[in-house]
């Protein structure tokens, strides 16, 4: 597949709901927790936004956005293509979370990893407590 051909279907496919996302929102809305869903007034679309709490939630694939752990596994084909997507994406985070900050946005990174099954609930629940305890 040519590199372009890859953009766009990466592109077309990053702002689409995932199972990771749809957990989390289904979990804070059962904690009574309202949000907007990708709200494009804000650096970086957070996947949730809470307005009661001035909070951004990115709910983020450890693929994409290349965590240290089980699920980021560098590609061994097109690695220079792949690294500077990596590059990329991490620097654009890094970017997007500072200038949330300054805006006086609290940011909260959930890792696919952490919502396993055997992780999910214990993820959860601190996801909560960060959220209503650090008004």
């Amino acid at each position: 597949m040519e590199e372009h051909t890859l953009n766009k279907t990466m592109v077309a496919n990053s702002k689409k709901k995932s199972k990771p996302e749809d957990t989390v929102r289904k979990f804070l809305y059962s904690k009574g927790i309202r949000y907007r869903k990708n709200d494009k007034r804000f650096p970086g679309t957070p996947d949730i936004y809470i307005p009661k709490y001035k909070t951004a939630v990115f709910v983020n694939g450890c693929f994409w956005h290349v965590h240290n752990c089980d699920l980021f596994v560098m590609p061994k084909s097109n690695q220079e293509f792949w690294q500077k997507k990596f590059n990329r994406n991490v620097s654009r985070d890094e970017r997007n979370i500072e200038e949330l900050t300054e805006l006086g946005i609290r940011v909260i990174v959930v890792w696919e990893c952490g919502l396993k099954p055997l992780e999910r609930e214990e993820t959860l629940e601190a996801l909560y407590e960060m959220i209503v305890n650090e008004l």
